[in-house]
This record gives C-alpha cells, structure tokens and sequence, in this order.
C-alpha cells in the first residue's frame, strides 16, 4: 500500500525528518524503518540541489521522500516535486485559499496549475505520461497547521480537493498563540484538541511533529488517534543518544 493510499484509508504510518544535508544521515536513518522521511528546507540550510540527492538517497532505500517547502510558494514546490519528491509538506496552511495554492503547485492543469516541465520526476522526458498519472494517484500533499487561523479554517483546508491530511507543527502553533513552546499552556492544550476534535470525528488523517525523541509520546499519539506521525528529527536522535550515554558515564565512573 502507497503512502497516498495509507492517508486516504487513515492508516498509521511513521516517519522522521532530516535536517542536515548529507546522504550518510539518510542511509542511517533509513535503517530505522520509516516509511518517509521529510527533508527541511525551511528551517535548514539545505538547497534544492542537496534536496534532489536526498531524493535520490531516501527513494534509493524504498522510503517515499517528502519535503516540507520553505514556503507556500509555486515556484519552490514545482521545484522540488521536478526533483522527483514524493510529496510536500506545505508549512502556515491557514486557510481554504492557502490549501488551494498548494494544491495547484502540485498537479498538472485540470487539478491545479503546475507548469510543465521535464526533469528527474519525468525520467528527462521519456516518463511525462507515465508521472502525470502517478501525479493525479499517489502524490502527496500535506497541510501544515501551525497558525490560530489555520486551527480555526480546519474545515475549509481539509475540504480542498488535494490535500491528503494534516500535520501539527507544534512550536510555530504555541508561537501564534504568545506562548512559544508553552505546551502545557491551557490555550495550546485547547487547539490542539479543537484539531483533534475535527479530524477524528472527519475521519481526516490527523499528523503531528514529534520533536523530542520519546517514544511513549509517540506511542500515546497513535492511541489518541493521529495516523501520520513525523517521528523526532535527525540532530536530536543523535544528540539526546550521545548527551544522555555521556552523562551517565559521567555521574557513574569514580576519578
């Protein structure tokens, strides 16, 4: 089962984010067992040529290969999906026209407004007709809501013809709110519910951004219903192991 069809079907799947440009954190990363992995190039310093090889390096491993776009710009996602992306990650979805945008950088005119172009995505221009039906079949488009404004237009975002599920980017949604990373506050604990609330009773994949490493919160995220979960990030799977290993070497040897 695609990855399209699992979010149509509201079926679990578990995924990371890699946020330092180099195909050795992928080949690492990919022996977890996700099933996508994003990469960053909003809050990264990754470019689109470095972009197009961690396509090439995640897909190479039979993982989809997601990007979540520094903006909700035509250009920058055309870009990435002629790069052979397998999705996006649109980032400040907050309305019905936000979703729309997104939607129609992704797919070809009649479904949205893409120009044309042949690039890695259309085997150089042997493959068109063969990526324009995988386009309209199993790309994948997911709003991020990470905006007051995007948690209160839930019902307009998701009713976009395109947009295959949400994901909950929790820092940028407590920043909307005046509380950044307050995530016991009363009011973020509220919207985050109010989307909850929605998606479940919509049967709307629900995703979230699982920052820390924790696998009991990851674990309690599918029990409260989310199916599309990005699981932590590579720079914290490596420093929480090598900062939490070394200071228990420190407090338990004798000098």
């Amino acid at each position: 089962m695609n990855l399209n069809t699992k979010l149509y079907n509201n079926k679990l799947t578990i995924g990371s984010w890699i946020t330092i440009g180099n195909p050795v954190i992928v080949e690492i990363m990919a022996t977890a067992g996700f099933e996508w992995l994003t990469i960053d190039m909003e809050h990264s310093a990754i470019t689109l040529d470095i972009a197009q090889t961690l396509i090439i390096t995640i897909q190479s491993k039979n993982i989809k290969a997601l990007v979540r776009v520094g903006e909700n710009n035509e250009l920058l996602i055309k870009q990435v999906m002629d790069a052979g992306a397998d999705g996006i990650i649109v980032p400040m979805v907050c309305s019905k026209l936000d979703a729309e945008k997104a939607v129609n950088a992704v797919k070809y005119p009649m479904k949205g407004k893409r120009g044309v172009g042949l690039a890695r995505a259309q085997k150089y221009g042997i493959g068109f007709e063969e990526y324009k039906e995988w386009l309209n079949t199993e790309s994948v488009i997911i709003a991020q809501i990470e905006h007051k404004k995007g948690v209160d237009n839930l019902n307009e975002i998701t009713a976009v013809d395109g947009i295959d599920g949400i994901i909950i980017g929790p820092y940028d949604l407590s920043g909307s709110l005046s509380i950044p990373g307050e995530f016991e506050a009363q009011e973020f604990k509220d919207n985050i519910n109010q989307v909850e609330t929605y998606c479940l009773k919509n049967n709307v994949p629900l995703g979230i951004h699982i920052i820390k490493p924790d696998h009991n919160e990851c674990i309690e995220k599918i029990m409260r219903g989310y199916t599309f979960i990005a699981f932590s990030l590579d720079f914290y799977f490596l420093g929480d192991k090598v900062r939490n290993e070394m200071e228990f070497i420190k407090k338990n040897i004798k000098q």
